[in-house]
């Protein structure tokens, strides 16, 4: 017999609060942070979210247990980074929140070299209103530098304590090795963690080589693009609905055969746990092995409640299983 299932699976309004247990916090691979299991992304601050919305969604993020932000000094060209660390000095929270910037595209200061990334990590460090970064990643990887050149750098920036620990955002698994290998070599600090795009629609590039050096290395993965631009959210189910949106265009290549066919395993899934659809392509992200936080952004705040919650919940591996089966190329 065919179950039925609602068009959408039902949105938690707010979800509960882990008063007595404390925060849910994860260890961000080998380092000493740990962090919220969703990181927000603030690549939408100063872009679709003005600053009484990015106060909103930062402000709710945080009530919620949220501690992890995720931003980079070419977002908004910099405002994004501004906005921030405006509000962590008005709320006098820096010591509780985890700040993850990438550097390499602004420009201002870009690429990775010695000169640019020192100059970048101090103009970052001043719109943060900071005098450290949690954790910095390289956010491009320009193999016309050295990786000896940025590798030390950057430990020179640990070790002044201007970073706490580092990672990357746009490398193969044979870089990642190489760069193990050189940072073994001059006795430099190693990455921790590792950004990159993942999802269910997204799964090829990261699943295979570059998920088997990360677990080798024992990074901790943080997925950008978490919801495939919102597709996953499930507000993009017809060519209508994406003229509704200033991020349609970006969700249109999704809307096919395969995006429906994975709507629909995730509608089914959502429907179970008595949560959103984006919560439930969330929950499959934290269910695969070293994800730590998947990234995912958040222009309203009432977004911000389906992001968190995904943090509570744990899918069965009959549903994990059957969202691997209807995201599978």
């Amino acid at each position: 017999m065919t179950q039925v299932l609602p068009q959408q699976a039902p949105v938690i309004v707010e979800p509960p609060r882990l008063v007595n247990a404390g925060p849910i916090r994860r260890r961000l691979g080998q380092s000493d942070l740990r962090v919220f299991p969703l990181a927000i992304g603030g690549n939408v601050f100063g872009w679709t979210a003005d600053s009484e919305a990015t106060i909103s969604i930062l402000d709710t993020y945080f009530e919620h247990g949220g501690n992890f932000i995720d931003t980079a000094d070419s977002y908004a060209g910099g405002r994004s980074e501004i906005m921030i660390g405006n509000w962590m000095r008005v709320r006098r929270n820096r010591s509780e929140m985890v700040v993850g910037t990438k550097i390499g595209k602004s420009a201002d200061s870009p690429g990775v070299t010695a000169s640019a990334v020192y100059r970048a990590v101090n103009s970052s460090l001043e719109r943060l209103g900071t005098d450290y970064i949690d954790l910095l990643y390289l956010h491009i990887d320009d193999e016309s530098v050295p990786f000896e050149e940025t590798l030390l750098v950057v430990d020179d920036l640990i070790r002044s304590g201007k970073v706490r620990y580092f990672g990357v955002s746009d490398h193969s698994g044979n870089r990642l090795i190489e760069a193990r290998v050189i940072a073994a070599q001059l006795g430099v600090t190693p990455m921790v963690a590792l950004q990159n795009h993942y999802n269910l629609m997204h799964r090829s590039e990261f699943e295979g080589d570059l998920a088997r050096v990360a677990a080798q290395q024992r990074l901790g993965v943080m997925p950008r693009f978490a919801l495939a631009s919102g597709f996953l959210s499930g507000k993009y189910r017809t060519k209508a609905d994406l003229g509704r949106n200033s991020r349609g265009i970006e969700a249109a290549r999704y809307l096919n055969k395969r995006g429906q066919r994975i709507l629909a395993a995730l509608d089914q899934v959502a429907w179970e746990q008595r949560v959103s659809v984006a919560t439930a392509a969330l929950a499959w992200l934290l269910a695969k092995p070293d994800i730590v936080a998947p990234v995912a952004s958040a222009s309203l705040t009432e977004q911000v409640h389906e992001l968190v919650a995904a943090a509570s919940v744990q899918l069965n591996r009959h549903q994990v299983a059957e969202l691997d089966r209807a995201s599978a190329s």
